[in-house]
């Protein structure tokens, strides 16, 4: 696996403050992991934008995925396989901080997001918009 660390942008980390406010969940790790998943779960793939990693946010690989490392990433390549991407090394790379940053601002501006039962119904219900 050819990521081993993640940072992410400034305006991220500011997101992510926001979020942890708001739900009260307090790990970095498990509000990008939500953030991840409700990326992936849109019909379109993320457009492709350069994005800075100026934050002082980093993580491992290991401490966003945890035990589920290998879901993770073999959920990123079945994304990439079916928006007709190439699941090289780089593409997944760039992929993942498309997904990740994508699903960190769709979080964030979701003004119903107020717990963690929010955020909870917004991945598990189906929306006009990712489907």
């Amino acid at each position: 696996m050819p990521l081993e660390y993640i940072r992410i942008s400034e305006q991220a980390k500011d997101q992510l403050i926001k979020l942890k406010r708001i739900t009260g969940l307090q790990h970095w790790n498990v509000l990008c992991r939500w953030a991840f998943c409700v990326s992936l779960a849109e019909k379109h793939p993320p457009t492709p934008t350069k994005i800075p990693t100026d934050s002082s946010v980093e993580m491992t690989w290991k401490v966003f995925a945890g035990a589920q490392n290998e879901l993770y990433w073999e959920l990123l390549r079945h994304r990439c396989r079916t928006f007709g991407l190439s699941d090289s090394e780089d593409e997944l790379v760039l992929q993942f901080k498309l997904h990740l940053h994508r699903g960190i601002a769709h979080l964030a501006a979701e003004r119903q997001l107020r717990t963690i039962a929010d955020m909870l119904e917004k991945v598990t219900q189906p929306s006009s918009t990712n489907r």
